[in-house]
């Protein structure tokens, strides 16, 4: 073993050591340990950020940025509405987004398929008010499960199918892998569904709840637009809806009267303005889902037009404000600050008026809908209290099919080849600036930094691990190991090493060292190489141990509040069930 493989392999085992221990963050460490090979020559200095640049990591924070511009856009809350209910249990859920995970991950890149699930698993554990760690780790391993089963799912399988070609003169067919894929991931997110998602560890001070939500109902008032499909129907027949988003309606407005009671069995007109009580997210969901307008529908389509995006703020009303006493009609704030009263949070006292004819009282804390760029100069105007940001936003539900419509262009174009899938998603995200649908000045916030850090300098130690010789090592390691043994036996330690490097190298880079290993390990033994191929398709994309050997379990790092300690307590047995699985199922369906 030559000294810079001794560096290496020492490196790694500090890495490991520390981010399993969890004292200090994990791209601290990861960091660290980049900034050392290169001190120590392992690493060349012209190479040590390349990591920084490369695909997986541009594509991680792509999809962050795409499954943000998925939420503004209301595409979320179509899929959330249609197919997932917070009220089921935590196992019925699990199972059912891992399901839906498992189909399109099939059939469209599994990075892709956890962009589009990701926000909606969010979304639903906030209103099922539990943490997200407790779903997030069991949408991302059913996604990687359901990649198995055909050639465009996962890298991997792509890129076994071009080594086949190189080395047999055909390459592995569309569907080739499903007969193995399939039942190895029908078993895992049965696994997954019913025991895995169990095993993650609980933390005592998660706590999913809003921790303004007792004081963050507000009374506010949405209008009836006039091609609105809910023109004739009763108001009752909105319950449901209102149920489902956490809204209760107080009441209705019809031509700038506010009628007595509650009006259940009022027939809707159009510009009836329905008042009620909401938190910002539910009221944002309600009126998303059944296409209402804002109360000041002009002036909301104004800021619109001229704005560079709209923002909801949270302020409160102080003693010294230009609000304190007076109404926002009374102040302009419409046709002064461009800015629309939203709802009004009163602890304690009703409203009986119309919002913008409502004197406004000291204490008062309102939901504004302010222009992107002019939100300090509202806020000092005011003279009010801003609240911290709690990261609302306004859903653009006039852009919903467009934004999924590029999304799915995106994904249709890489997985055919016509687009590499990082240009793919990068013009999804130009797209949607330019659409409007995120604002410009929100763009990188909404990617998670520290796993981009982690990413970036973990990429260039798996290169110098391979250039070094330390895979080469390993392979030869492995032939004279394997030597003698029957072919099922030998099948096992490949998936296992393979494995094994995909937890700590990318997968991509596992099957580049792993696929001529076993073709070498097959001829030698005189015997198909095909099972061996499989063996390492099948191995090279089940890397559920740690957050940086596949991208989906580096997307839901942050999101899912997950330590690197996390991933094996289901990963392991998860990774076991599929080797005891795919072993026999190569054999039947691939024989020696």
């Amino acid at each position: 073993m030559s000294l810079d493989q001794i560096i290496l392999f020492s490196l790694f085992g500090a890495v490991f050591a520390l981010l399993l221990w969890g004292r200090f963050r994990y791209d601290l460490v990861a960091f660290s340990a980049l900034l050392v090979g290169v001190v120590l020559g392992v690493i060349p200095a012209k190479h040590a950020f390349d990591g920084f640049g490369h695909p997986a990591t541009l594509v991680v924070a792509l999809v962050l940025v795409v499954s943000a511009g998925l939420v503004r856009s209301g595409a979320v809350f179509l899929i959330t509405r249609t197919l997932v209910d917070s009220s089921r249990s935590l196992g019925s859920h699990i199972a059912l987004m891992g399901a839906i995970g498992g189909v399109l991950s099939a059939f469209m890149n599994n990075v892709a398929a956890l962009a589009l699930l990701m926000p909606v698993d969010i979304q639903t554990a906030r209103k099922a008010k539990r943490s997200p760690r407790l779903s997030l780790m069991a949408l991302s391993f059913s996604t990687i499960l359901g990649g198995m089963v055909t050639l465009i799912g996962t890298p991997p399988n792509i890129i076994i199918a071009t080594i086949r070609e190189d080395a047999l003169g055909a390459p592995f067919k569309m569907f080739d892998f499903a007969p193995v894929g399939g039942i190895t991931a029908l078993a895992g997110l049965l696994f997954v569904a019913t025991i895995g998602w169990r095993l993650i560890p609980k933390r005592e001070e998660e706590n999913s709840a809003d921790p303004m939500a007792d004081i963050a109902q507000y009374i506010a008032e949405l209008t009836v637009p006039e091609d609105s499909k809910l023109i004739g129907k009763r108001l009752s027949d909105l319950y449901e809806t209102a149920d489902k988003t956490d809204v209760a309606i107080l009441g209705l407005i019809r031509d700038g009267k506010r009628r007595y009671g509650t009006q259940r069995n009022t027939r809707l007109q159009a510009g009836d303005t329905l008042v009620l009580e909401a938190a910002p997210d539910a009221l944002d969901e309600f009126r998303t889902t059944l296409n209402l307008d804002f109360a000041e529908t002009k002036r909301q389509e104004a800021l619109t037009a001229e704005g560079a995006g709209l923002k909801a703020i949270e302020v409160v009303v102080t003693e010294d404000s230009r609000l304190n006493g007076k109404t926002a009609m009374n102040v302009g704030l419409g046709w002064r600050k461009s800015t629309v009263l939203l709802g009004v949070s009163r602890q304690g006292r009703r409203i009986t008026k119309q919002l913008r004819k409502t004197p406004l009282r000291a204490g008062d804390i309102l939901l504004l809908l302010v222009p992107q760029d002019q939100v300090n100069d509202v806020v000092e105007w005011l003279g009010a209290l801003p609240l911290a940001s709690r990261g609302l936003a306004v859903t653009a539900n006039d852009k919903t099919w467009l934004a999924i419509g590029l999304f799915a262009a995106a994904v249709v174009a890489a997985s055919l080849g016509l687009v590499y899938l990082p240009v793919a998603l990068g013009l999804v995200v130009v797209g949607y600036v330019l659409a409007r649908i995120l604002p410009l000045a929100e763009l990188y916030t909404h990617i998670e930094w520290p796993v981009v850090v982690l990413l970036g300098s973990m990429i260039p130690l798996g290169a110098a691990l391979e250039t070094s010789g330390g895979t080469q090592l390993i392979s030869n390691a492995l032939i004279d190991l394997t030597q003698g043994m029957p072919a099922w036996a030998i099948l096992t330690v490949l998936m296992i090493v393979t494995m094994s490097l995909s937890d700590v190298l990318n997968n991509t880079a596992t099957t580049i060292v792993a696929a001529p290993i076993g073709i070498q390990m097959a001829q030698t033994l005189g015997v198909n190489p095909d099972p061996f191929l499989m063996a390492v398709a099948i191995a090279a994309s089940c890397a559920f141990l740690t957050p940086i050997g596949h991208k989906n379990n580096t997307l839901i790092l942050g999101p899912g509040g997950y330590s690197f300690g996390d991933y094996w307590r289901m990963g392991l047995p998860l990774e076991i069930l599929v080797v005891a699985v795919s072993i026999p199922a190569i054999l039947v369906f691939w024989p020696l």
